[in-house]
């Protein structure tokens, strides 16, 4: 088996990791976003970011000075497809997540990315 094709899966085997595919459900977000979000260092929430890019089961996309993230829905890979779908379906009842959600409606680059 190809060391790539079980990543969707490591992927998503840590709490902080779900937690950012089910915050980009909503929208997409950029570091200092998911960082509020979280409440957890800048460098630990890229290390989560990349390790999800790698898995290619989100995409970053530049905006001028901005790098947001999002969901890869579009991913021809039927693993990255199938988790992807497990995700959006799963979680919606536990508390952290529904309050992710709700900070995440609040949250506001210009406000905390010090522009």
């Amino acid at each position: 088996m190809k060391r790539n094709a079980i990543s969707p899966l490591k992927a998503v085997g840590d709490i902080n990791r779900v937690r950012i595919l089910k915050m980009l459900e909503d929208r997409d977000m950029c570091v200092c976003e998911v960082r509020e979000v979280l409440d957890i260092s800048t460098s630990t929430v890229s290390q989560h970011l990349s390790i999800l890019r790698d898995a290619e089961l989100i995409v970053d996309t530049k905006d001028g000075k901005w790098v947001n993230y999002q969901l890869n829905r579009d991913s021809e890979d039927p693993l990255v497809r199938s988790v992807l779908a497990l995700m959006s379906n799963s979680f919606e009842d536990e508390e952290t997540v529904k309050e992710d959600k709700k900070k995440v409606k609040r949250v506001d680059r210009l406000k905390i990315c010090g522009v």
